[in-house]
């Protein structure tokens, strides 16, 4: 029996570098896309290290490129011959507030956020119609999206809230061709995004999570491997909201 073949995107970040890892721990082929190659590198470096090493596709792509999408689709194609789990990862959070947000950060925050998840899942989904099985998409939101007690500027926002609208939109459309699609929307979790923050924004931030620190990469990346199991088979259209209880009314 074939390994399934699991797309990540952003997959040298924190959170995409979990997601690979959990992945590859599951038995699955991995094709970790971003637009660092050196982060790509380090990626392959630490599956290689893994007791079973998964065949590994890194791809260096810019995300908000329709064109380059589509060709790194192609190349899946050529290595692979198809996908079955696409897990939307790729995202950044620019600070700018309203309503001084230049035009060219609210259209780079929607491309990189949205757009890139829009593309990839057209291209993943129709790939997945041919494949056998309950295929996968799972799309990594944010709590920022409905939490607005936080300090996520609005085209963030309006970003992962786009994402979790496809989710809905692609689960209803694609249930009876059994593409199954969620979305996971973490609150605040260790990753380089934390980086974007002053000290006194990410101190109040953390202070907020109940548990008194942030999540782990990790602890995310378990839920997607939950979604992309055959437990998760009869999962699908829902927002999984991760935040250790903070918001609970």
């Amino acid at each position: 029996m074939m390994n399934r073949v699991a797309v990540v995107t952003g997959a040298a970040g924190g959170m995409g570098r979990a997601i690979v890892l959990q992945l590859a721990g599951q038995g699955c082929d991995i094709v970790a896309i971003d637009i660092s190659g050196t982060g790509l590198a380090a990626l392959e470096k630490a599956l290689s290290a893994l007791p079973v090493s998964p065949a590994f596709l890194p791809l260096v792509c810019d995300l908000t490129d329709p064109a380059a999408i589509a060709g790194a689709f192609e190349r899946i194609d050529e290595t692979f011959g198809g996908l079955d789990i696409l897990v939307n990862n790729a995202g950044t959070c620019f600070m700018s507030d309203f309503p001084g947000i230049p035009a060219e950060e609210f259209e780079k925050q929607m491309a990189v956020n949205f757009g890139s998840a829009f593309h990839c899942s057209q291209q993943a989904v129709r790939r997945m119609l041919t494949r056998k099985g309950v295929k996968k998409i799972v799309n990594i939101s944010s709590n920022g999206a409905y939490n607005f007690d936080v300090f996520d500027p609005p085209h963030y926002r309006a970003s992962k809230a786009a994402m979790d609208t496809l989710t809905k939109d692609l689960a209803r459309r694609y249930a009876r061709e059994k593409i199954a699609v969620n979305s996971i929307a973490p609150a605040m979790t260790e990753t380089p995004l934390f980086d974007v923050l002053t000290v006194d924004v990410l101190e109040k931030a953390i202070a907020a999570m109940p548990h008194g620190h942030a999540m782990r990469p990790e602890e995310v990346a378990a839920w997607v491997g939950f979604l992309v199991s055959p437990a998760g088979d009869i999962a699908s259209g829902n927002v999984i909201i991760l935040n250790q209880g903070r918001d609970v009314r």
